[in-house]
Protein backbone atom coordinates (compact mmCIF):
# COMPACT_ATOMS: atom_id res chain seq x y z
CA UNK A 1 0.00 0.00 0.00
CA UNK A 2 2.75 2.49 1.09
CA UNK A 3 4.77 1.63 -2.29
CA UNK A 4 1.77 2.30 -4.50
CA UNK A 5 0.86 5.60 -2.84
CA UNK A 6 4.63 6.90 -3.51
CA UNK A 7 3.73 5.97 -7.10
CA UNK A 8 1.08 7.68 -7.18
CA UNK A 9 2.11 11.16 -5.27
CA UNK A 10 5.29 11.03 -7.59
CA UNK A 11 2.96 10.53 -10.79
CA UNK A 12 0.67 13.53 -9.34
CA UNK A 13 3.57 15.59 -8.22
CA UNK A 14 5.81 15.46 -11.49
CA UNK A 15 2.06 15.66 -13.80
CA UNK A 16 2.05 19.21 -11.61
CA UNK A 17 5.16 20.23 -12.28
CA UNK A 18 5.58 19.07 -15.93
CA UNK A 19 2.14 20.92 -16.61
CA UNK A 20 3.87 23.83 -15.44
CA UNK A 21 7.09 23.37 -16.93
CA UNK A 22 6.85 21.99 -20.23
CA UNK A 23 5.50 22.99 -23.72
CA UNK A 24 2.92 20.53 -24.42
CA UNK A 25 3.72 19.06 -27.59
CA UNK A 26 4.52 15.18 -28.36
CA UNK A 27 7.43 14.02 -27.60
CA UNK A 28 10.25 13.06 -30.77
CA UNK A 29 9.82 9.38 -32.04
CA UNK A 30 13.31 8.30 -31.19
CA UNK A 31 13.08 9.16 -27.07
CA UNK A 32 12.65 12.44 -24.85
CA UNK A 33 13.11 15.84 -26.83
CA UNK A 34 14.83 18.17 -24.50
CA UNK A 35 13.61 21.33 -26.02
CA UNK A 36 10.09 20.23 -24.69
CA UNK A 37 11.49 19.38 -20.89
CA UNK A 38 11.20 21.60 -18.19
CA UNK A 39 13.53 21.41 -15.11
CA UNK A 40 11.75 19.54 -13.30
CA UNK A 41 12.78 16.45 -14.86
CA UNK A 42 15.91 16.65 -13.39
CA UNK A 43 14.66 16.21 -10.30
CA UNK A 44 14.82 12.22 -9.95
CA UNK A 45 17.98 12.34 -10.98
CA UNK A 46 19.00 15.01 -8.61
CA UNK A 47 17.44 13.48 -5.81
CA UNK A 48 19.08 9.78 -6.27
CA UNK A 49 22.85 11.11 -6.52
CA UNK A 50 21.64 13.09 -3.27
CA UNK A 51 20.82 9.95 -1.36
CA UNK A 52 23.74 8.41 -2.73
CA UNK A 53 25.51 11.20 -1.51
CA UNK A 54 23.90 11.76 1.82
CA UNK A 55 22.17 8.11 3.46
CA UNK A 56 25.21 6.21 3.55
CA UNK A 57 26.56 9.18 5.82
CA UNK A 58 23.44 9.91 7.68
CA UNK A 59 21.54 6.56 8.32
CA UNK A 60 24.24 3.69 7.20
CA UNK A 61 22.12 0.86 8.43
CA UNK A 62 18.95 2.46 6.85
CA UNK A 63 20.70 2.94 3.07
CA UNK A 64 21.90 -0.84 3.77
CA UNK A 65 18.55 -2.26 4.04
CA UNK A 66 16.68 -0.11 1.13
CA UNK A 67 18.99 1.66 -1.08
CA UNK A 68 16.93 -0.85 -3.44
CA UNK A 69 13.67 0.66 -2.84
CA UNK A 70 14.92 4.44 -3.13
CA UNK A 71 16.35 4.26 -6.10
CA UNK A 72 13.10 2.14 -7.15
CA UNK A 73 11.15 5.40 -6.05
CA UNK A 74 13.42 7.81 -7.74
CA UNK A 75 13.45 5.77 -10.82
CA UNK A 76 9.56 5.66 -10.84
CA UNK A 77 9.33 9.60 -10.10
CA UNK A 78 10.48 9.85 -13.67
CA UNK A 79 8.96 6.99 -15.04
CA UNK A 80 5.47 7.38 -14.45
CA UNK A 81 5.15 10.85 -15.51
CA UNK A 82 7.06 10.33 -18.46
CA UNK A 83 4.68 7.66 -19.61
CA UNK A 84 1.74 10.04 -18.37
CA UNK A 85 3.19 13.15 -20.59
CA UNK A 86 4.42 11.87 -23.39
CA UNK A 87 3.26 8.16 -23.78
CA UNK A 88 4.03 4.58 -23.21
CA UNK A 89 6.08 3.98 -26.75
CA UNK A 90 8.17 7.35 -26.02
CA UNK A 91 8.89 6.08 -22.24
CA UNK A 92 9.47 2.65 -23.63
CA UNK A 93 11.85 3.73 -26.11
CA UNK A 94 14.10 5.66 -23.94
CA UNK A 95 14.03 2.87 -21.29
CA UNK A 96 14.93 -0.07 -23.70
CA UNK A 97 17.99 2.79 -24.92
CA UNK A 98 18.72 3.35 -21.53
CA UNK A 99 18.65 -0.75 -20.57
CA UNK A 100 20.70 -1.90 -23.31
CA UNK A 101 22.35 0.60 -25.37
CA UNK A 102 24.03 2.17 -22.51
CA UNK A 103 23.63 0.77 -18.86
CA UNK A 104 23.90 -3.30 -19.33
CA UNK A 105 27.58 -3.02 -21.41
CA UNK A 106 28.48 -0.99 -18.34
CA UNK A 107 27.28 -2.95 -15.91
CA UNK A 108 28.66 -6.05 -17.81
CA UNK A 109 32.09 -4.65 -17.73
CA UNK A 110 32.18 -3.54 -14.15
CA UNK A 111 30.99 -6.85 -13.33
CA UNK A 112 33.66 -8.61 -15.19
CA UNK A 113 36.51 -6.71 -14.07
CA UNK A 114 35.31 -7.07 -10.41
CA UNK A 115 34.89 -11.07 -10.30
CA UNK A 116 38.40 -11.79 -12.43
CA UNK A 117 40.51 -9.03 -9.92
CA UNK A 118 38.21 -10.96 -7.04
CA UNK A 119 40.27 -13.83 -8.03
CA UNK A 120 43.51 -12.78 -7.92
CA UNK A 121 44.86 -13.12 -4.06
CA UNK A 122 48.10 -11.44 -3.01
CA UNK A 123 49.82 -14.30 -0.60
CA UNK A 124 52.97 -13.50 1.38
CA UNK A 125 54.27 -10.63 3.02
CA UNK A 126 56.59 -7.48 2.49
CA UNK A 127 58.22 -5.29 5.51
CA UNK A 128 57.10 -2.09 4.70
CA UNK A 129 59.99 0.56 4.26
CA UNK A 130 59.04 3.97 2.25
CA UNK A 131 60.81 2.52 -0.89
CA UNK A 132 58.97 -0.58 -0.58
CA UNK A 133 55.55 1.51 0.07
CA UNK A 134 56.09 3.65 -2.61
CA UNK A 135 56.87 0.90 -5.10
CA UNK A 136 54.18 -0.95 -4.26
CA UNK A 137 51.70 2.50 -4.56
CA UNK A 138 53.45 3.28 -8.05
CA UNK A 139 52.16 -1.03 -9.26
CA UNK A 140 48.74 -0.16 -8.14
CA UNK A 141 48.49 3.05 -9.72
CA UNK A 142 49.71 1.77 -13.02
CA UNK A 143 47.61 -1.33 -12.44
CA UNK A 144 44.05 1.06 -11.98
CA UNK A 145 44.52 1.52 -15.69
CA UNK A 146 44.67 -2.04 -16.90
CA UNK A 147 42.19 -3.90 -14.26
CA UNK A 148 40.07 -0.58 -13.47
CA UNK A 149 39.82 1.34 -9.67
CA UNK A 150 38.31 -1.00 -8.27
CA UNK A 151 39.98 -4.03 -9.20
CA UNK A 152 43.26 -2.81 -8.88
CA UNK A 153 42.25 -1.12 -4.91
CA UNK A 154 40.82 -4.33 -4.10
CA UNK A 155 43.72 -6.58 -5.03
CA UNK A 156 46.68 -4.23 -3.66
CA UNK A 157 45.11 -2.77 -0.07
CA UNK A 158 45.24 -5.87 2.17
CA UNK A 159 49.03 -6.35 0.74
CA UNK A 160 50.01 -2.91 1.82
CA UNK A 161 47.95 -2.82 5.12
CA UNK A 162 49.95 -6.47 5.56
CA UNK A 163 53.45 -5.18 5.04
CA UNK A 164 52.64 -1.84 7.47
CA UNK A 165 50.87 -3.93 10.17
CA UNK A 166 53.78 -3.43 12.57
CA UNK A 167 53.94 0.15 12.21
CA UNK A 168 52.00 2.95 14.58
CA UNK A 169 51.76 5.36 11.37
CA UNK A 170 49.73 4.06 8.59
CA UNK A 171 46.76 6.96 8.22
CA UNK A 172 48.90 8.53 5.32
CA UNK A 173 49.17 5.02 3.65
CA UNK A 174 46.43 4.33 2.69
CA UNK A 175 44.82 8.07 2.04
CA UNK A 176 47.63 7.95 -0.64
CA UNK A 177 46.54 4.44 -1.70
CA UNK A 178 42.91 6.20 -2.36
CA UNK A 179 44.07 9.50 -4.15
CA UNK A 180 46.51 7.06 -6.58
CA UNK A 181 45.25 3.78 -6.87
CA UNK A 182 41.40 3.90 -6.35
CA UNK A 183 41.37 7.45 -8.16
CA UNK A 184 44.18 8.94 -10.22
CA UNK A 185 46.00 5.37 -11.77
CA UNK A 186 42.44 4.78 -13.63
CA UNK A 187 43.07 7.49 -15.65
CA UNK A 188 44.60 6.35 -18.89
CA UNK A 189 42.45 3.82 -20.44
CA UNK A 190 38.53 3.57 -20.50
CA UNK A 191 38.73 0.20 -18.36
CA UNK A 192 40.58 2.36 -15.42
CA UNK A 193 37.62 4.32 -14.41
CA UNK A 194 33.52 4.23 -15.08
CA UNK A 195 33.55 7.74 -16.60
CA UNK A 196 36.28 7.09 -19.22
CA UNK A 197 34.41 4.06 -20.10
CA UNK A 198 30.80 5.51 -20.83
CA UNK A 199 32.94 7.84 -22.47
CA UNK A 200 33.73 4.76 -25.10
CA UNK A 201 30.45 3.93 -25.12
CA UNK A 202 29.90 7.23 -26.43
CA UNK A 203 32.09 6.98 -29.23
CA UNK A 204 35.45 8.40 -27.67
CA UNK A 205 38.35 6.34 -28.79
CA UNK A 206 39.96 3.50 -26.61
CA UNK A 207 43.50 5.31 -26.95
CA UNK A 208 42.34 8.93 -26.74
CA UNK A 209 42.79 9.38 -23.08
CA UNK A 210 46.55 7.58 -23.23
CA UNK A 211 47.04 10.08 -25.92
CA UNK A 212 45.66 13.07 -24.59
CA UNK A 213 46.00 12.74 -20.41
CA UNK A 214 49.22 11.11 -20.26
CA UNK A 215 51.38 14.23 -18.68
CA UNK A 216 48.33 15.48 -16.29
CA UNK A 217 48.20 12.03 -15.26
CA UNK A 218 52.42 11.52 -15.14
CA UNK A 219 52.52 15.28 -13.63
CA UNK A 220 50.12 14.39 -10.40
CA UNK A 221 50.61 10.79 -9.88
CA UNK A 222 54.58 11.35 -9.55
CA UNK A 223 54.05 14.51 -7.26
CA UNK A 224 52.29 12.53 -5.10
CA UNK A 225 54.18 9.55 -5.22
CA UNK A 226 57.07 12.16 -3.85
CA UNK A 227 54.98 13.79 -1.74
CA UNK A 228 54.42 10.25 -0.13
CA UNK A 229 57.79 8.97 -0.13
CA UNK A 230 59.14 12.40 1.83
CA UNK A 231 55.77 11.77 4.82
CA UNK A 232 56.61 8.17 5.02
CA UNK A 233 59.78 8.46 5.32
CA UNK A 234 59.35 10.79 7.83
CA UNK A 235 57.30 8.99 9.90
CA UNK A 236 59.34 5.57 9.08
CA UNK A 237 62.93 7.35 10.22
CA UNK A 238 61.43 9.73 12.92
CA UNK A 239 58.47 8.86 14.51
CA UNK A 240 58.40 4.87 14.33
CA UNK A 241 60.10 2.86 17.39
CA UNK A 242 62.61 0.56 15.27
CA UNK A 243 61.92 -2.60 13.85
CA UNK A 244 61.45 -5.82 15.44
CA UNK A 245 60.27 -8.54 14.09
CA UNK A 246 58.78 -9.81 17.22
CA UNK A 247 55.95 -7.02 16.98
CA UNK A 248 55.20 -7.80 13.22
CA UNK A 249 51.47 -9.46 13.36
CA UNK A 250 52.97 -10.74 10.05
CA UNK A 251 56.54 -11.61 9.45
CA UNK A 252 57.57 -11.43 6.17
CA UNK A 253 57.46 -14.36 3.94
CA UNK A 254 57.34 -15.44 -0.02
CA UNK A 255 55.09 -13.10 -1.99
CA UNK A 256 53.20 -15.02 -4.67
CA UNK A 257 49.83 -15.29 -6.94
CA UNK A 258 46.96 -17.15 -6.31
CA UNK A 259 44.20 -17.00 -8.98
CA UNK A 260 46.54 -16.87 -11.55
CA UNK A 261 44.08 -18.04 -14.13
CA UNK A 262 42.16 -14.70 -13.43
CA UNK A 263 45.36 -13.00 -15.20
CA UNK A 264 44.70 -14.44 -18.23
CA UNK A 265 41.12 -13.41 -18.33
CA UNK A 266 42.26 -9.88 -17.44
CA UNK A 267 43.73 -9.52 -20.25
CA UNK A 268 41.09 -11.16 -22.00
CA UNK A 269 38.67 -8.10 -21.08
CA UNK A 270 40.87 -5.92 -22.16
CA UNK A 271 41.07 -7.47 -25.59
CA UNK A 272 37.76 -7.44 -26.01
CA UNK A 273 37.06 -3.66 -24.99
CA UNK A 274 39.72 -2.92 -27.46
CA UNK A 275 38.18 -5.37 -30.34
CA UNK A 276 34.57 -3.45 -29.60
CA UNK A 277 36.58 -0.10 -30.44
CA UNK A 278 38.47 -1.08 -33.43
CA UNK A 279 36.24 -3.84 -35.47
CA UNK A 280 33.87 -1.87 -37.44
CA UNK A 281 31.59 -4.15 -39.27
CA UNK A 282 28.84 -3.35 -41.32
CA UNK A 283 26.41 -5.67 -39.56
CA UNK A 284 24.06 -3.40 -37.14
CA UNK A 285 20.63 -4.10 -35.22
CA UNK A 286 18.56 -1.09 -34.74
CA UNK A 287 16.43 -1.58 -31.32
CA UNK A 288 14.84 0.91 -29.43
CA UNK A 289 15.16 4.01 -31.92
CA UNK A 290 19.08 3.60 -32.29
CA UNK A 291 21.65 0.97 -33.30
CA UNK A 292 23.58 -1.83 -32.00
CA UNK A 293 26.98 -2.54 -33.28
CA UNK A 294 27.61 -5.96 -33.66
CA UNK A 295 31.18 -5.75 -31.95
CA UNK A 296 29.37 -4.26 -28.83
CA UNK A 297 26.91 -7.82 -28.59
CA UNK A 298 30.20 -9.49 -29.15
CA UNK A 299 32.26 -7.85 -26.47
CA UNK A 300 29.22 -8.01 -23.81
CA UNK A 301 28.41 -11.89 -24.46
CA UNK A 302 32.06 -12.52 -24.42
CA UNK A 303 32.34 -10.59 -21.06
CA UNK A 304 29.21 -12.89 -19.43
CA UNK A 305 31.87 -15.87 -20.82
CA UNK A 306 35.04 -14.22 -18.91
CA UNK A 307 32.84 -14.02 -15.73
CA UNK A 308 31.82 -17.27 -15.88
CA UNK A 309 34.98 -18.99 -16.69
CA UNK A 310 36.35 -16.89 -13.59
CA UNK A 311 33.80 -18.25 -10.97
CA UNK A 312 34.22 -21.99 -12.10
CA UNK A 313 38.81 -21.89 -12.85
CA UNK A 314 39.57 -19.79 -9.72
CA UNK A 315 39.80 -21.64 -6.43
CA UNK A 316 37.44 -21.26 -3.44
CA UNK A 317 40.45 -20.37 -1.33
CA UNK A 318 41.46 -16.97 -3.46
CA UNK A 319 38.22 -15.65 -3.20
CA UNK A 320 38.47 -16.41 0.74
CA UNK A 321 41.55 -14.33 1.04
CA UNK A 322 40.20 -12.22 -1.00
CA UNK A 323 37.18 -11.51 1.19
CA UNK A 324 34.78 -11.62 -1.92
CA UNK A 325 30.93 -11.05 -1.85
CA UNK A 326 28.62 -9.90 -3.95
CA UNK A 327 27.30 -7.23 -2.37
CA UNK A 328 29.30 -4.38 -3.69
CA UNK A 329 28.69 -5.31 -7.32
CA UNK A 330 24.70 -5.78 -6.73
CA UNK A 331 24.61 -2.36 -4.99
CA UNK A 332 26.17 -0.81 -7.96
CA UNK A 333 24.50 -2.51 -10.30
CA UNK A 334 21.01 -1.25 -8.76
CA UNK A 335 22.07 2.11 -7.80
CA UNK A 336 23.46 2.38 -11.59
CA UNK A 337 19.97 1.03 -13.71
CA UNK A 338 18.57 4.39 -11.74
CA UNK A 339 20.97 6.51 -12.45
CA UNK A 340 21.14 5.67 -16.11
CA UNK A 341 17.13 6.45 -16.02
CA UNK A 342 16.98 9.31 -14.59
CA UNK A 343 19.53 10.96 -16.30
CA UNK A 344 18.29 10.75 -19.40
CA UNK A 345 16.19 13.97 -19.60
CA UNK A 346 19.11 15.75 -18.34
CA UNK A 347 20.99 14.31 -20.89
CA UNK A 348 18.55 15.43 -23.34
CA UNK A 349 18.33 18.84 -22.04
CA UNK A 350 22.11 19.37 -22.22
CA UNK A 351 21.86 18.28 -25.81
CA UNK A 352 19.70 21.06 -26.59
CA UNK A 353 22.04 24.07 -25.68
CA UNK A 354 20.17 27.22 -25.27
CA UNK A 355 17.18 26.04 -26.30
CA UNK A 356 16.73 23.33 -23.17
CA UNK A 357 16.44 24.41 -19.61
CA UNK A 358 20.03 24.02 -18.51
CA UNK A 359 21.02 26.77 -20.84
CA UNK A 360 22.61 28.05 -17.83
CA UNK A 361 25.20 25.45 -18.14
CA UNK A 362 25.79 26.02 -21.29
CA UNK A 363 26.30 29.82 -20.25
CA UNK A 364 29.01 29.00 -17.56
CA UNK A 365 31.20 26.84 -19.55
CA UNK A 366 31.12 28.57 -22.58
CA UNK A 367 32.33 32.17 -23.44
CA UNK A 368 30.24 35.08 -25.09
CA UNK A 369 31.29 33.37 -28.47
CA UNK A 370 30.10 30.12 -27.40
CA UNK A 371 33.62 28.31 -27.41
CA UNK A 372 34.16 26.22 -24.02
CA UNK A 373 36.16 28.20 -21.13
CA UNK A 374 38.15 25.05 -20.23
CA UNK A 375 39.35 25.67 -16.84
CA UNK A 376 35.56 26.08 -15.94
CA UNK A 377 34.69 22.32 -17.51
CA UNK A 378 37.70 21.07 -15.24
CA UNK A 379 36.43 22.75 -12.22
CA UNK A 380 32.83 21.99 -12.51
CA UNK A 381 33.41 18.44 -13.33
CA UNK A 382 35.84 17.81 -10.82
CA UNK A 383 33.87 19.13 -8.10
CA UNK A 384 30.68 17.82 -8.81
CA UNK A 385 32.45 14.12 -9.03
CA UNK A 386 33.83 15.15 -5.44
CA UNK A 387 30.23 15.36 -3.79
CA UNK A 388 28.38 12.87 -6.31
CA UNK A 389 29.29 10.35 -8.63
CA UNK A 390 31.73 10.33 -10.93
CA UNK A 391 30.07 8.63 -13.69
CA UNK A 392 26.95 10.44 -14.51
CA UNK A 393 29.05 13.82 -14.09
CA UNK A 394 31.02 12.92 -16.58
CA UNK A 395 28.50 11.85 -18.87
CA UNK A 396 26.46 15.57 -17.89
CA UNK A 397 29.49 17.30 -18.92
CA UNK A 398 30.16 15.38 -22.04
CA UNK A 399 26.74 16.28 -23.39
CA UNK A 400 26.79 19.93 -21.89
CA UNK A 401 30.10 19.88 -24.72
CA UNK A 402 28.03 18.97 -27.28
CA UNK A 403 28.06 15.29 -26.93
CA UNK A 404 29.77 14.71 -30.41
CA UNK A 405 32.81 12.54 -30.12
CA UNK A 406 34.05 13.30 -33.19
CA UNK A 407 34.18 16.68 -32.13
CA UNK A 408 35.15 16.24 -28.64
CA UNK A 409 38.26 14.26 -29.86
CA UNK A 410 39.27 16.97 -32.23
CA UNK A 411 38.84 20.62 -32.39
CA UNK A 412 37.62 19.97 -28.44
CA UNK A 413 39.98 17.57 -27.50
CA UNK A 414 41.28 20.02 -24.43
CA UNK A 415 37.54 20.87 -23.71
CA UNK A 416 37.33 16.66 -22.89
CA UNK A 417 40.84 16.17 -21.51
CA UNK A 418 39.66 19.17 -19.03
CA UNK A 419 36.25 16.42 -18.63
CA UNK A 420 37.93 13.78 -17.80
CA UNK A 421 40.77 14.53 -15.92
CA UNK A 422 38.10 16.61 -13.51
CA UNK A 423 35.79 13.55 -13.09
CA UNK A 424 38.85 11.03 -12.52
CA UNK A 425 41.31 13.00 -10.22
CA UNK A 426 38.60 15.04 -8.41
CA UNK A 427 36.93 11.37 -7.21
CA UNK A 428 39.57 11.52 -4.69
CA UNK A 429 38.28 14.85 -2.54
CA UNK A 430 36.20 13.11 -0.82
CA UNK A 431 35.06 9.43 0.52
CA UNK A 432 32.19 9.16 -1.44
CA UNK A 433 33.59 10.79 -5.04
CA UNK A 434 33.91 7.25 -6.32
CA UNK A 435 33.23 3.67 -4.91
CA UNK A 436 36.61 2.54 -4.13
CA UNK A 437 36.87 5.23 -1.86
CA UNK A 438 34.80 4.09 0.42
CA UNK A 439 35.30 0.11 -0.02
CA UNK A 440 39.42 0.84 0.76
CA UNK A 441 38.63 2.87 4.13
CA UNK A 442 36.34 -0.22 5.32
CA UNK A 443 38.88 -2.65 4.50
CA UNK A 444 41.82 -0.36 6.72
CA UNK A 445 39.26 0.06 9.68
CA UNK A 446 38.77 -3.70 9.62
CA UNK A 447 42.35 -3.87 9.81
CA UNK A 448 42.75 -1.86 13.02
CA UNK A 449 43.32 1.66 11.18
CA UNK A 450 41.79 4.71 12.76
CA UNK A 451 40.94 6.42 9.77
CA UNK A 452 40.10 10.25 9.19
CA UNK A 453 36.41 11.11 9.15
CA UNK A 454 34.53 12.25 6.13
CA UNK A 455 35.60 15.90 6.74
CA UNK A 456 39.11 14.50 8.74
CA UNK A 457 39.74 13.02 5.00
CA UNK A 458 38.73 16.01 2.95
CA UNK A 459 41.50 18.40 5.31
CA UNK A 460 43.82 15.64 4.06
CA UNK A 461 42.99 15.92 0.10
CA UNK A 462 42.18 19.71 -0.10
CA UNK A 463 46.02 20.33 1.28
CA UNK A 464 47.36 17.94 -0.63
CA UNK A 465 45.41 17.54 -3.84
CA UNK A 466 43.83 20.61 -4.24
CA UNK A 467 47.47 22.61 -5.38
CA UNK A 468 48.38 20.15 -7.96
CA UNK A 469 44.82 20.39 -9.35
CA UNK A 470 45.19 24.12 -9.67
CA UNK A 471 48.99 23.55 -10.78
CA UNK A 472 47.17 21.61 -13.43
CA UNK A 473 44.71 23.78 -14.32
CA UNK A 474 47.15 26.80 -14.80
CA UNK A 475 49.26 24.21 -17.42
CA UNK A 476 46.60 22.66 -19.49
CA UNK A 477 43.40 23.99 -19.08
CA UNK A 478 43.58 27.94 -18.58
Amino acid sequence: MHTASLARTKLILGSALAGSLLIPVPACAAGLDGRLLGFAWALPFAGLLLSIALWPLLAPQFWHRHFGKLTCAWSLAFLLPCIAWFGLPTASTTLLHAGLSEYLPFIILITALYVVAGGICVRGNLHGTPWRNTGLLALGTLLASVMGTTGAAMLMIRPLIRANDNRRHTVHIVVFFIFLVANAGGALTPIGDPPLFLGFLQGVDFFWPLKNILLPTLILCSSLLLLFFALDYYYFHQREEAYSPSLDQTPDSPVWLEGKVNLILLACIVGLVLMSGLWQPLTRFSLAGGEIGLPGLVRDISLIGVIVVSLKLTPTSARLGNEFSWGPILEVGKLFAGIFLTITPVIAMLRSGEGGAFAFVHHAVNDSTGQPINWMFFWTTGLLSAFLDNAPTYLVFFNAAGGDPSVLMGPLATTLAAISCGAVFMGAVTYIGNAPNMMVRAIAEERGIRMPSFFGYMVWSCALLLPLFILLSWIFFR
